[in-house]
């Protein structure tokens, strides 16, 4: 291991064993407890490996983490914004001590890097989200992360890195830092300036960005985050294509293409200074701060979590140690009567501005509405009309929730009914009964097989709706966490619908067919939801039914209404 330094940035960690060194590893390996990296845990060790996250040589310890979360600082006083954890299971974390080696492994149990345990804790989470994310509220998505996907202890330790990550798409374009730093030498570019993007460029990105690297007279890098990014964004398959389309607008030789695996945490200001060292280590010498830079949208209020400029005002106290200039994103409007994107504030009052915001894009799309060619170039919405065709021609999931004898199953049965009356999709029922009997038939009812069940069909039904069908899903799912987790793998790839079937507990028992309320209430049944476990009503469902008001086929026929207002049915 070693490092060297470079016009192109500061020093730049290289955290990957020799060839003989890799290989003893592989076989001391097998003599080491494994963890299993989650796919987050994986784009933030290709970068620490690689040197993107330099001057970081592993998974933050202790003292580096509290100092990161109480003041953007490692113990060593360095700037540096994000707390880059490794996050494990408290089972994991009680077989493990300081000093000993385990094997960091992906999901194909390839060996990625050998850590060297160094502290073993577990952390505030309340604080680090506060602080990090300026917030508890877990409509952000880092918090929700947080709270309910990463696990309980933080390990910490140097890291050794035995093989990269394998990625078997766009190989060309995924550059480490010092390759990118040895392109910028060969070129001869001597200032470059960042784009960090996580959407796909229209006609006014590639004017804003090449407006900005002229105004600093600085070459430009495009690059676009191809890691996790905010649930519900454009998947990078189809936004890489539209980045090599929208690339032929440059003029030649000014502007090149890298993609970044990060998995961003959308924290806005702090996020951005980190977007700027990252790209520091990439050799880049500007990056455009945009309004509201990797801000996540509004919180569970309503209100927008971070304030339009809170990442470029946080940048400006920090620009000059981090040694990397802000380029301020400028927005553009299209004048129709000049023909041309101008600057917002340039705007003249005879300026006939045409503008489509970002929802009212996607609505056109959802619809196979025309989009304008001065908005957008035609090769880039016909690569998003293939990924994402109009919302009639799209699958989606039906998801049921309610106690037990509630009547999911009933209505679920009439809808299936009705959908195939219907015609134009393939429909799968998922029935509570049905999964417990052919999919989780070894799983009982504590709260971790529960979830583990609700998992399943949530997958079961993002498959089907990936495919162009619809899942009909009727379970009970008691837990808002986990409908969340079902809702965020559902939702980027169709529809989702919850339907709340708000039936009482006292008509749920008043149906009670199967005895199961009163073996409850007599404890012979655990863990019963609604009588010894506890069911978190929904708070936002698509639609609410009450079967004290509706019969059967009146609460199906509402929700083919709804299902018809949204646009999935004709």
């Amino acid at each position: 291991m070693g490092a060297f330094k470079e016009a192109h940035g500061g020093e730049l960690k290289q955290l990957y064993l020799g060839e003989g060194a890799a290989e003893q590893a592989k076989k001391d390996a097998a003599n080491y407890k494994t963890w299993n990296l989650t796919a987050r845990q994986l784009c933030d060790i290709e970068l620490i490996l690689n040197g993107a996250f330099s001057p970081l040589e592993g998974f933050l310890d202790k003292a580096d983490y509290d100092g990161v979360v109480d003041n953007m600082r490692l113990a060593s006083g360095v700037l540096w914004p994000m707390p880059i954890t490794l996050d494990v299971s408290q089972e994991f974390a009680d077989s493990i001590k300081a000093g000993e080696k385990i094997a960091l492994r992906d999901a194909e149990y390839d060996l990625i890097a050998i850590l060297t345990v160094s502290d073993i804790w577990t952390p505030d989470k309340a604080k680090e989200a506060r602080q990090v994310f300026g917030s508890e509220d877990k409509a952000h998505p880092a918090v929700n992360y947080l709270n309910n996907t990463a696990g309980p202890v933080y390990v910490g330790g140097k890291l050794e890195g035995v093989q990269y990550p394998n990625h078997y798409d766009f190989k060309l374009l995924r550059d480490t830092p010092a390759e990118m730093r040895g392109r910028f030498r060969k070129l001869g570019w001597r200032k470059v300036v960042a784009f960090q993007t996580r959407n796909p460029l229209h006609r006014a990105h590639q004017e804003l960005t090449f407006r900005a690297a002229k105004e600093v007279e600085a070459n430009l890098l495009i690059q676009p985050v191809v890691g996790l990014t905010k649930p519900g964004d454009v998947d990078h398959y189809t936004r890489v294509r539209c980045y090599e389309h929208v690339l032929e607008q440059y003029p030649e030789q000014t502007t090149t293409l890298s993609l970044l695996n990060l998995a961003m945490r959308m924290a806005g200001p702090r996020e951005a200074l980190w977007h700027a060292l990252i790209r520091k280590n990439y050799g880049c010498t500007h990056i455009i701060i945009g309004r509201d830079h990797a801000g996540p949208g509004n919180d569970s209020q309503g209100n927008p979590f971070y304030g339009p400029y809170d990442a470029q005002d946080l940048f400006q106290q920090y620009e000059e140690e981090m040694d990397i200039s802000m380029v301020p994103f400028k927005m553009m409007v299209y004048a129709e009567n000049k023909a041309q994107y101008i600057l917002a504030d340039e705007a003249e009052k005879t300026d006939n501005v045409l503008s489509i915001s970002g929802t009212e894009f996607r609505r056109r799309l959802e619809e196979g509405l025309e989009i304008p060619e001065w908005f957008s170039y035609p090769k880039v919405v016909e690569e998003l009309r293939k990924s994402y065709p109009p919302r009639h021609k799209q699958g989606f999931t039906v998801f049921f929730t309610g106690l037990s004898g509630s009547g999911k199953s009933t209505i679920a049965n009439a809808l299936l009914v009705k959908l195939l009356e219907e015609g134009g999709r393939a429909v799968t029922l998922l029935d509570g009964d049905h999964v417990r009997k052919h999919l989780s038939s070894e799983l009982g009812f504590s709260k971790e097989h529960r979830d583990l069940n609700i998992t399943r069909i949530g997958y079961v039904a993002s498959e089907i709706t990936k495919n162009g069908g619809a899942a009909i899903c009727a379970p009970i799912a008691p837990y808002t966490a986990t409908r969340r987790k079902v809702r965020e793998m559902i939702a980027p790839l169709g529809g989702f619908i919850e339907v709340h079937v708000a039936t009482t507990l006292e008509t749920c028992e008043a149906r009670d067919r199967k005895g199961l309320y009163a073996a409850a209430r007599a404890g012979k049944i655990k863990e019963f939801t609604g009588i010894s476990d506890p069911y978190e009503a929904p708070e936002n469902p698509e639609v609410v039914i009450k079967t004290e008001e509706l019969s059967p086929d009146l609460a199906a026929q509402r929700i083919l209404v709804k299902l018809e207002s949204m646009g999935f049915i004709r």
